[in-house]
């Protein structure tokens, strides 16, 4: 079940990737790869945070 909007996800896949290029080029430091947790949730459409949050970016049907 999806609780990540369009938007959302889209926002999610352009932060994770920035973070992980931190990892190659720039300061080159191990933090970047904290870029990895917003890809895969904009990758996937759920996040894990939403659920217990009780919020939904999705549009209803």
């Amino acid at each position: 079940m999806r609780n990540v909007g369009q938007l959302d996800r889209i926002l999610r896949v352009i932060i994770g990737l920035a973070l992980i290029s931190l990892v190659f080029v720039g300061p080159q430091t191990p933090w970047g790869w904290i870029g990895v947790l917003p890809l895969l949730t904009g990758l996937v459409g759920w996040c894990g945070l939403y659920t217990v949050l009780g919020l939904n970016t999705c549009k209803k049907t």
